[in-house]
């Protein structure tokens, strides 16, 4: 049979030829399979880990003495330099000496004036002695001049004290410094007139070295404390002491490790905190009271710990904690988790998670629970960059 191409015909054929290549019934336009999805994980090991408490406190002076005239007087000269160390006995102030010069030199002319007549008065009295044997005086008269000996060493006791009360008076006028330490600045001037036990304080000395940090916690964690202490898992010095670690206003760690005391304590009946007090060695002076500091506390070693990265935990609303983990099959599980402390950039893990878990730390916004993924190791660097790019 002969088929006639019509011109018609020819200007169909194109087109009934594209619809052939367009049908999907030829199988060659099919949709490619869907791409599995990459996450960055974290392989859990464990590892010895030491406990950390981190205990909020403020620095105290060990020593404060207030410097007050314990007579009165005018300031002459101020001896030391605002701010500068002095040693215990070193002169601070001067008071103008004259009037209790004075009153020194009338004590020793009182005292001579009573060892004379007390003399005086023991010669006779050891002539009425024999006198008195023989009957050349009365008895009376013996008796008399016992009374006017008693007397005279009574005067001589009398001035004696007399002259002592005027010697530390004339000291007095040397204002000394009861402490080692730094002295702060002086509230007066030469020139200024001063009283006896003044209210007002000429200036303070401050023992800054050592120093002590006070510190709070909870009456039960001071309870925990204790009894890891008595466990024998803290780092101990000595009976009811433990080593300490401060750390600055700035974050950076103070040099010099101190002793935290728990023992002498007594709790808060408001707030249920109690204050304990660490002594910390000053011998730069770098610590100044009033400082705002924190003390680390070393406790027990976790030789099992297991710590994931914050950034990997999630909560949910009643404050459970949840992470991403890629199980054997590779296909994205939701585990909980029990969460104790933070040690640095990570939770200490208690409880839901084991050794060689891989956790989810990065991609967790395009996959779901159930999802397959291919997992990606990431270096602690890496994660670290992770948690500052997401903003954790």
């Amino acid at each position: 049979m002969k088929i006639n191409y019509t011109p018609s015909l020819l200007t169909l054929l194109p087109v009934l030829l594209l619809l052939t290549a367009c049908n999907p019934s030829s199988g060659e336009n099919k949709a490619p399979p869907p791409k599995t999805a990459e996450v960055g994980v974290v392989e859990i090991a464990s590892s010895a880990q030491p406990i950390v408490t981190e205990l909020p406190g403020r620095t105290n002076a060990r020593m404060i003495a207030e410097i007050r005239p314990q007579i009165g007087g005018i300031i002459q000269e101020r001896t030391f330099v605002e701010g500068a160390m002095v040693r215990a006995g070193q002169t601070l102030y001067r008071i103008d000496p004259a009037m209790y010069e004075a009153a020194y030199a009338s004590a020793q002319a009182a005292l001579q004036k009573a060892e004379a007549t007390y003399k005086s008065s023991k010669v006779k009295a050891e002539r009425y002695t024999e006198l008195v044997a023989i009957n050349a005086v009365s008895k009376q008269d013996y008796d008399d001049m016992q009374a006017t000996l008693k007397q005279s060493e009574a005067d001589v006791a009398l001035a004696k004290a007399a002259l002592e009360t005027a010697r530390i008076n004339l000291a007095y006028t040397r204002i000394t410094a009861p402490i080692s330490g730094r002295v702060e600045t002086s509230v007066v001037t030469p020139g200024a007139l001063v009283t006896a036990n003044q209210a007002a304080a000429l200036t303070t000395v401050q023992q800054l070295d050592p120093i002590y940090v006070d510190v709070t916690q909870s009456s039960s964690d001071l309870l925990r404390l204790k009894r890891e202490l008595a466990k024998g898992n803290l780092k101990r010095i000595s009976a009811d002491e433990a080593r300490i670690k401060v750390l600055l206003e700035d974050g950076s760690v103070y040099p010099h490790a101190g002793r935290l005391s728990f023992s002498g304590v007594t709790v808060n009946p408001t707030s249920g905190a109690v204050t304990l007090r660490a002594i910390v060695p000053n011998p730069e002076g770098l610590l100044m009271p009033g400082m705002y500091v924190r003390a680390q506390l070393e406790e027990a070693v976790d030789e099992a710990a297991i710590l994931v990265p914050q950034q990997s935990v999630t909560r949910t609303a009643k404050g459970d904690a949840l992470v991403l983990v890629v199980n054997a099959e590779n296909k994205v599980e939701q585990r909980r988790v029990e969460v104790g402390r933070a040690i640095g950039t990570q939770w200490l893990v208690n409880a839901g998670l084991a050794a060689g878990d891989r956790v989810i730390v990065e991609g967790v916004q395009q996959i779901r629970v159930g999802d397959a993924v291919k997992a990606r190791v990431m270096s602690a660097e890496a994660v670290d960059k992770s948690a500052e790019a997401s903003g954790k």
